[in-house]
């Protein structure tokens, strides 16, 4: 692969960098996603640094560990460029769960609980998802972790996880939804088609002025 991609990849991580608002963060985030989407098959932290040679594992640990921002800024620019890219009366909004098999019980949100991926209930963590799609492509505009009844019942353990506060109350699927496409829909983004492949989504989740499809 040419070297080339990585002043690609920086020139479209251009408008999140800017809402970044933080100089080291922006140097630190395109590192970290040329780790993640370049060569090599150890994805964590210090291969990655030690591939790049030019920042240290401490820094980028940093980064990704300890760093605290308002992600507010960043889903506002991932919207607008995809809105730039695929929105429009023609886009469709889909709704659906991703499953992130994992194991342990540490790992925020995780317990035996259905995957779509793998068609079994196994441990992991479950998200809620929507993707702008239009003519064969496809941006993910929102994920939202699900917390299952075993997290939701168990405050001192919301709290050794650091989960706000206002994410802590129990909130099925189809709920979890709405109060994310209500949300893209406040930022502008266009669309004119919802599929979903929640189950009981299609009885809970109003059609409005746009056609529903499951």
């Amino acid at each position: 692969m040419s070297e080339s991609w990585k002043s690609d990849l920086e020139r479209w991580l251009a408008p999140f960098l800017i809402a970044l608002r933080h100089k080291t963060r922006s140097r630190m985030c395109p590192v970290y996603i040329a780790g993640l989407i370049g060569a090599g098959d150890r994805k964590s932290v210090q291969p990655m640094a030690a591939r790049d040679g030019e920042v240290g594992y401490d820094q980028l640990h940093h980064f990704i560990a300890s760093g605290v921002w308002d992600a507010g800024p960043l889903e506002k620019a991932l919207l607008a460029e995809a809105d730039r890219m695929v929105g429009g009366a023609d886009a469709w909004l889909i709704v659906d769960d991703t499953a992130l098999p994992t194991k342990g019980s540490h790992s925020v949100g995780v317990a035996p609980q259905y995957a779509s991926s793998l068609g079994k209930t196994a441990n992991c963590q479950s998200l809620v998802s929507l993707t702008l799609a239009s003519r064969e492509v496809p941006v993910t505009v929102r994920l939202r972790l699900f917390l299952p009844e075993s997290w939701t019942s168990d405050p001192e353990r919301m709290a050794q996880a650091r989960i706000p506060e206002d994410r802590q109350a129990a909130r099925s699927k189809p709920e979890i939804a709405i109060e994310e496409i209500d949300r893209v829909i406040a930022s502008g983004l266009r669309f004119g088609w919802h599929p979903s492949h929640l189950n009981s989504f299609r009885h809970t989740c109003p059609a409005g002025n746009r056609t529903f499809a499951a």
